[in-house]
């Protein structure tokens, strides 16, 4: 337990991490860690400790978007947020006692007790798998197929671990078990001590004819083809649970889960939030002093923008629909146009002469709207 203890005090305040407060919504959560996933993704920062805490910012996140965990790691702490009822459960009870969960403490200490079987199904591990993808397909979804690297059943012995014509036998130390038992009398009474074979590694059988092809392992490393559908609206850091595609299970038991996390890449010209995307759009002096009709590109294709005349730098347009479609199917997102007015350079001696005449006739003066603007700047000196 001290050990486990010194591992929680060595991590992080996951606020922290997030650079969050503690009563920070779940936007602001989300949006911290879009930031940060990005900004220390291995596939885009090569520094050596970006995996660490590109790895240290995915732990905070999955603890702190979730609400039950989240609950339970403001109350306890880091013990809190891994591990279940009052800051543990049985999982981590038997771990702290070298091995020995609830029956083998109450065998122990009173000779009897269930054993467990060590050839009863067991479910096999999760796999996690990046994959990296556009802004495009991220917007509108593709099919595509992803190779991983997998433990599958040996097709030779068909798992048993055995040579073809053999069959595995009951392991002569421990009579099948898996366990090794040993008596020990104390003033209190007798203690029965329990540990795994050390010879049948707690299967219960020996191999004395092993399969060339795994070794007896009974498994062997394959690159397995899975289709995936990539949903259209998937964002940066969400990922896709594909039931049954992890590695097998041990024993006849489950297979575990694939989980496909996304990385996104940046766009050059459109940013997303959410479902909504932003882009920016240069106009010259004219167009935006005499207003113009403009192209505006967008996930769809072009489409015309009408900028009035008098238009401002920094002018926000929207165009509805035009963002993107929502993962989970509520509806679509739209599109905010930025204006941004050039300063012409490297003026002809004809050009600056027509703005040297436009300026002394508009007498260097800003229009009745800048001129509101200055009138509010005046005020706030004199402090009206």
């Amino acid at each position: 337990m001290r050990n486990r203890e010194c591992e929680y005090m060595a991590k992080r305040d996951y606020y922290e991490v997030l650079g969050v407060s503690k009563n920070a919504t779940k936007e602001e959560i989300k949006k911290a860690y879009r930031k940060l996933s990005k900004k220390y993704h291995p596939d885009i920062n090569k520094d050596p400790d970006a995996p660490e805490k590109f790895k240290e910012v995915k732990e905070a996140y999955e603890v702190l978007s979730d609400d039950t965990k989240r609950a339970q790691y403001d109350r306890y702490g880091h013990a809190g947020a891994t591990q279940g009822f009052g800051g543990f459960n049985g999982e981590e009870f038997e771990a702290d006692f070298g091995g020995f969960g609830f029956d083998d403490l109450f065998s122990s200490i009173f000779g009897g007790g269930r054993r467990r079987d060590p050839n009863a199904p067991r479910a096999g591990a999760d796999i996690q798998y990046t994959m990296t993808i556009s802004f495009e397909e991220a917007a509108f979804g593709k099919e595509t197929t992803i190779e991983i690297p997998s433990e599958e059943t040996c097709d030779t012995c068909h798992g048993s671990g055995a040579k073809p014509g053999t069959t595995p036998e009951t392991c002569p130390h421990c009579g099948g078990s898996g366990q090794i038992s040993s008596e020990q009398r104390t003033a209190f009474g007798v203690f029965v001590n329990r540990r795994v074979c050390y010879q049948c590694n707690g299967t219960g059988k020996f191999i004395r004819h092993r399969c060339t092809t795994c070794g007896g392992s009974g498994k062997v490393k394959k690159r397995r083809k899975i289709q995936v559908k990539i949903p259209a609206g998937v964002d940066d850091g969400q990922q896709l649970r594909i039931q049954g595609k992890g590695e097998p299970g041990i024993n006849g038991g489950p297979s575990g889960d694939l989980y496909i996390v996304f990385h996104v890449q940046e766009h050059e010209f459109f940013v997303r939030d959410g479902d909504d995307i932003y882009c920016e759009m240069p106009l010259t002096f004219a167009q935006a002093a005499l207003g113009d009709e403009i192209e505006v590109p967008t996930l769809y294709g072009k489409v015309k923008l009408k900028i009035p005349a008098g238009t401002q730098t920094g002018r926000k347009f929207r165009l509805s629909g035009k963002g993107i479609k929502n993962v989970h199917g509520h509806g679509i997102g739209d599109q905010y146009v930025t204006v941004r007015v050039v300063t012409p350079t490297n003026l002809t001696e004809k050009q600056k002469e027509l703005l040297r005449e436009f300026a002394a006739i508009s007498g260097n003066q800003p229009d009745v709207q800048e001129e509101s603007f200055f009138d509010k700047v005046k005020r706030a000196f004199k402090g009206d």
